[in-house]
């Protein structure tokens, strides 16, 4: 006899594993099929987790090579990358095996394997060793995730073509780094490489960095990161990409049609990522697929058949863990005829480089396309005392507040502790706070948050520091 689940959660991340402990906890039986044998998924295996590990290690090195002009004398300075990937490693180990102690701890079944749908309520499992469990459920919720996508016709090889699963282990630091794409994730895997004293380009099909974010607070980064040694070519488009024994060679075009030929030690494509769904059995189940490939939910996370749910970046939405991981909530609570609900409009976005760069809400650009009248509020971390003291001025707060009734509708940040910062900022607007609200709010001094406070108040031109 298989075994029977009220509610079975296929895929182990941040949204899956968020939404069994949740379902556990109201009452539920639940399983956990995850197929990597760890949990946490992409994002604490081989994303979120260790780069944000490889981003503070190499910038502690950066940081190192520039201690002496600080009055900090040290010698012999060097790199063992070796143990920086095994302090990485580590960080991923306690994390993972963290969530397994969650799982014990609430009562969630958990199964190493690949799970597939052999009707829309019997979940097959198949493991490493193709030895195959069935097991039945009353709901099932889809959490699978996604995979790098590659330019057509280029295989990743994690050795030379690399996606960012690869990028964060290279056993040696490349003389020279071609990254394909603009986005976070390029970003963020050339900054580290970048540091640790690779040559980076970065391959961008639009006259921009970071599509979708708003455009001063591009501008600006690009900037910032050229000073940093990071090497930019705008609409730009790879057309092939070929490898040698020892290189990879890189052709592109840009708009005017002038073609040129990089070489480097190793590309990384980093051009986004697709739905997880192709070990799922969908088609055969009579699951519905959007335009976008993804699976077509309602309101209430179902799909077309009512007990059949899906999170996470296998549906539309942007492709954030906290994103997941608050639809995993949700969908549990409305399983349970609660009424789960997530905020669409108010999910924070946070670039980790150095500076970082965070956003929620609506940008520059949304607001003009949507004739919505905004005003500007701006200050730059030069003007703040702490970020003075510490020497990382760089970038500044802006906040974009409605004209006729003072609502904070979006705000943008880049600067050192950005990610942090945009907390707050999340929380007021979550409660439909006014600029005026956050103007009139104490902030600690000296603190890189009186940074929003001046901003807030630059809303209306009365800004004290600047």
């Amino acid at each position: 006899m298989s075994e029977k689940f009220d509610v079975t959660v296929i895929g182990g991340g941040p949204g899956g594993y968020v939404c069994a402990i949740r379902l556990s906890q109201l009452g539920f039986k639940t399983a956990c099929v995850e197929f990597r044998g760890s949990l946490g998924g992409t994002c604490l295996n081989v994303g979120c987790i260790p780069s944000k590990s490889l981003l503070n290690l190499s910038e502690n090195f950066s940081k190192a090579k520039n201690f002496q002009k600080l009055g900090i004398e040290i010698s012999d300075l060097k790199l063992n990358l070796d143990k920086m990937m095994q302090n990485k490693e580590k960080a991923v180990t306690i994390l993972t095996k963290g969530v397994e102690f969650l799982f014990k701890k609430n009562k969630v079944s958990y199964f190493k394997g690949i799970g597939k749908f052999k009707s829309k309520n019997k979940i097959l499992i198949i493991d490493k060793n193709n030895q195959e469990n069935l097991i039945e459920t009353t709901n099932t919720v889809i959490a699978t995730g996604s995979e790098p996508t590659s330019i057509p016709g280029i295989n990743f090889d994690e050795n030379k073509i690399l996606s960012s699963t690869g990028a964060l282990s290279l056993k040696e630091v490349p003389k020279k780094m071609l990254v394909v794409g603009g986005g976070y994730i390029g970003l963020e895997m050339g900054s580290v490489w970048s540091r640790l004293g690779s040559e980076v380009h970065v391959i961008e099909f639009l006259d921009h960095i970071i599509p979708g974010m708003d455009r001063e607070i591009s501008k600006e980064f690009m900037k910032i990161l050229s000073k940093q040694g990071i090497k930019f070519h705008l609409k730009t488009k790879v057309e092939k990409i070929s490898k040698s024994n020892k290189s990879v060679l890189i052709d592109v075009s840009n708009i005017e049609g002038k073609k040129e030929k990089f070489e480097c030690d190793v590309v990384l494509i980093s051009i986004g990522r697709k739905p997880n769904t192709k070990n799922l059995n969908l088609t055969e189940t009579g699951i519905k697929i959007n335009k976008n490939g993804k699976i077509e939910v309602n309101k209430k996370f179902q799909t077309n058949i009512s007990s059949i749910y899906a999170i996470g970046d296998v549906i539309d939405g942007p492709m954030l863990a906290h994103k997941a991981e608050e639809e995993g909530i949700a969908v549990a609570e409305i399983i349970a005829g609660q009424s789960g609900h997530v905020n669409y409009d108010i999910i924070p976005g946070v670039i980790y480089t150095t500076p970082e760069v965070a956003s929620v809400g609506k940008t520059e650009e949304q607001l003009k396309n949507s004739n919505i009248s905004y005003k500007v509020g701006k200050f730059p971390f030069m003007a703040n005392s702490r970020a003075k003291t510490i020497d990382e001025a760089e970038g500044f707060v802006k906040i974009l507040a409605d004209s006729k009734t003072d609502k904070v509708l979006g705000v943008h940040i880049i600067g050192s502790h950005a990610g942090e910062m945009i907390a707050e900022i999340t929380l007021a607007m979550e409660f439909g706070a006014s600029s005026e609200d956050i103007a009139r709010t104490c902030h600690a001094h000296p603190t890189f948050s009186e940074a929003i406070k001046e901003a807030a108040l630059s809303v209306d031109k009365r800004q004290i520091h600047s």
